[in-house]
């Protein structure tokens, strides 16, 4: 936790006369929690994830309100490797249950492509719901993906978990199980990754070369045949099968948000996660959505930390406007409660402008009490014109997150000496790699 001050006078929105000195100490500290590897600046890359079970695993789970979406506290989680006999596995499992239209979350590398796509064709006879998501079961005592967590979560009829997005990757034949979802949603933190095929073959030894290398051909313009035959079936553009066949089968192509919307995986114009604690070296909690902006999504983040026993700094990053002259006011409303007031000018970082506000325990009581808050932003062009936008995004998770949040505070708090909530400077970091600092920065 950090509490920013600048001469006599912190950075609590509308502050008069706000040195460039100021806001190059602001700019430095303020962004190194902010920008995520991988997120706001980077090209979407596949993160390195806990070692995937090694066979396909299907179970039911519930956790606590909303854990899954507004009234929604109940999933089935398909983890691991798509191997021979999944689909089967698969087949059994919604064959045995009743309560089978619950959202479906994946978390796998993919696997064997005839079962995949047999799984995918079964979740589309289902109507199914498909989501990229890691169930995390409270139960388990080590990792999410050992011996005795696979125990617990395949020999249980329904275990208590939570869901995490971020960084969750359902990747190579997992795609076709996602495809046959009749919804889908990416999280705008997980990731649906693509490469080309790869064909195992076996040739006894007096096989010739030119017979290999037909035999491995053959192979490949039937898989090709039945994967464009499929992604066609389930609504998806064929684009997507051209492009993944460009990637080498050793790699994986991070498909980005607009590339989502036109292959038709996500056609939604406005994703969100909930609001979710990050325990990092300054904990914090944090909200990220992506939006239609013309051809193209734009990137917005808000974060919350400890400022005071009583008082939250609430961060809000933006994508800078097309037009860098642009002026920009930003606004956030709870219902008719007042809203809080945001810095009458953003901290620009790199393609980003950042606004901050103070929030009392009166206007976070305000969010809590409310399903959705609106976010209104104007736009003054150089020639004066101006335009207007307006969204709403939810409060999912944001009372439970900030309690936790809180109680950390409160806790470093009473162990502090000196300072309140002070850490050891930083620079921001990108991909582990040090931004350079504002040349007026000290």
């Amino acid at each position: 936790m950090i509490v920013f001050a600048c001469g006599d006078y912190g950075i609590a929105g509308g502050v008069p006369g706000i040195s460039m000195k100021c806001i190059a100490r602001l700019s430095s500290a303020l962004l190194t929690p902010l920008l995520l590897p991988g997120w706001a600046l980077a090209a979407p890359s596949v993160p390195k994830t806990e070692t995937p079970l090694p066979q396909l695993a299907i179970y039911a789970a519930k956790g606590p309100p909303d854990a899954c979406g507004p009234g929604c506290d109940r999933w089935i989680a398909i983890e691991g490797k798509i191997e021979p006999g999944s689909a089967a596995r698969v087949e059994r499992f919604f064959r045995e249950r009743k309560d089978t239209q619950r959202p479906i979350y994946f978390n796998s590398p993919g696997g064997a492509m005839d079962d995949s796509l047999a799984i995918g064709r079964l979740l589309r006879g289902r109507k199914a719901i498909g989501r990229v998501g890691r169930t995390v079961v409270d139960a388990c005592p080590g990792t999410q993906t050992d011996s005795a967590c696979t125990f617990i979560k395949t020999t249980r009829d329904e275990v208590t978990a939570s869901i995490m997005t971020r960084g969750t990757v359902c990747g190579s034949a997992c795609t076709f199980l996602l495809f046959g979802a009749v919804t889908r949603e990416v999280a705008p933190d997980a990731f649906v990754a693509v490469h080309g095929a790869k064909i195992q073959m076996e040739f006894r030894l007096n096989v010739n070369e030119k017979r290999r290398e037909e035999a491995i051909a053959k192979a490949h313009s039937e898989a090709d045949r039945l994967t464009f035959a499929y992604v066609e079936e389930m609504g998806i553009s064929r684009e997507l099968m051209t492009l993944a066949d460009s990637i080498s089968p050793e790699s994986l192509r991070v498909l980005t948000r607009q590339e989502l919307y036109r292959f038709r995986i996500d056609t939604r114009d406005f994703v969100e996660t909930a609001w979710t604690l990050e325990k990092a070296q300054r904990p914090s909690v944090r909200k990220m959505a992506q939006i239609k902006d013309g051809d193209g999504f734009r990137k917005l983040e808000w974060q919350l930390v400890c400022d005071s026993k009583v008082h939250a700094r609430l961060a809000f990053v933006d994508e800078l406007s097309k037009d860098p002259a642009a002026v920009r006011i930003v606004a956030m409303t709870a219902g008719s409660a007042k809203s809080p007031q945001f810095s009458r000018f953003p901290v620009r970082f790199g393609a980003h402008e950042v606004w901050s506000a103070i929030i009392t325990p009166d206007a976070m009581k305000n969010f809590f009490a409310v399903p959705r808050l609106g976010i209104g932003q104007k736009t003054v062009l150089p020639d004066g014109k101006a335009t207007s936008s307006f969204f709403e995004i939810e409060t999912r998770g944001l009372e439970s997150a900030w309690t936790q949040l809180s109680a950390i505070c409160q806790a470093a708090q009473a162990n502090a000496t000196g300072l309140k909530w002070t850490l050891p400077p930083a620079s921001p970091q990108v991909n582990g790699n040090p931004l350079p600092r504002p040349a007026s920065a000290k």
